[in-house]
């Protein structure tokens, strides 16, 4: 709470109470600017639809950062 006459507080954008969520084209368009610009691929695991390039994909993201914290074992 900030006293009546003074100065505002400063606005950040990790304030989560003032920015909207970034809709799917902005995603898309933040990807394809990475890539074109840094040479950084972005896919959405979902989104790849043969089987075995998925698969290694996963397989490389695991390999290279660990396992997902979402991820799901089945009781392994």
């Amino acid at each position: 709470m900030a006293l009546p006459g003074s100065p505002r507080q400063p606005r950040c954008c990790l304030d989560r109470g003032t920015r909207s969520a970034t809709t799917a084209p902005e995603m898309e368009a933040l990807r394809r600017s990475v890539w074109q610009q840094q040479g950084v691929v972005s896919l959405h695991i979902e989104d790849i639809t043969d089987p075995w390039l998925r698969q290694a994909i996963q397989n490389e993201a695991v390999r290279r950062w660990g396992p997902r914290q979402q991820e799901n074992n089945h009781g392994r």
